[in-house]
């Protein structure tokens, strides 16, 4: 597999100048695949514009200038994705990773109070040694827990000092969700209903924002019960 990229052949989901030069930063093997993720390098040299060049890129985060998810992160090629938290203790700045309504992958500034917590959508479940349950989570990470109390779809609030579980927003009727892939990307609707189809087609979810649609269950990103409990990306008007 190549280490290398040109700016014409990377993810449409990142915001990125593609013809002013050849080559541009690639994210390596980790938590988020290539096609949703921004590597760390194009963060803080395009996105804050916190350096001008590649170089000058790689000098600040092999300082341990950036943490993501409270962790030093100093790898230019590490993967930022969906719901990472992105911060600059020596600027006091803080970000949220999340799509806008265009489909692309933004940083959403966050106060330092919400900078202490992710959201965490349960992907799968497997029972381990001890009959404990291993929770599998979007980004890579896994958690056990001691009763079988969270489903498939279930989305957890963790806080990132203690990797304590703070609250839990169900995949069901009614709660509030950020639409994460499909034509609605980046919308944010109501769970109307939910369609267990028995073939190999996929589960459908049927939403009510401002309008009523259907999309994948797998798409379906809870973030609130009654209103959305993250700092949602503003909407630019060109």
């Amino acid at each position: 597999m190549s280490k290398h990229m040109k700016r014409l052949k990377a993810p449409r989901t990142i915001r990125l100048h593609r013809k002013e030069k050849m080559w541009t930063i690639k994210s390596s093997p980790g938590p988020h695949p290539l096609d949703k993720s921004i590597p760390l390098g194009l963060v803080i040299r395009d996105y804050l514009g916190l350096c001008d060049t590649y170089r000058e890129a790689k000098r600040s985060l092999a300082e341990g200038y950036v943490l993501v998810d409270g962790v030093k992160r100093k790898s230019h090629n590490f993967p930022c994705g969906l719901m990472d938290v992105i911060s600059i203790p020596k600027l006091k700045k803080n970000y949220r990773v999340l799509f806008d309504q265009k489909g692309k992958l933004a940083l959403v500034p966050i106060v330092a109070k919400d900078a202490e917590w992710k959201l965490c959508r349960i992907e799968n479940k497997t029972v381990v040694k001890g009959n404990k349950v291993q929770l599998n989570f979007h980004d890579g990470q896994n958690k056990l827990v001691k009763k079988d109390e969270y489903k498939t779809g279930d989305v957890l609030k963790i806080s990132l000092a203690d990797n304590k579980i703070t609250d839990v927003f169900k995949f069901d009727k009614g709660n509030i969700s950020m639409i994460i892939g499909g034509s609605h990307i980046g919308q944010i609707a109501n769970i109307k209903d939910i369609q267990i189809v028995s073939s190999s087609k996929p589960n459908l979810a049927y939403m009510k924002g401002n309008k009523e649609f259907s999309t994948n269950t797998e798409y379906i990103f809870p973030i609130g019960k009654t209103k959305p409990i993250i700092t949602l990306p503003e909407v630019k008007i060109q």
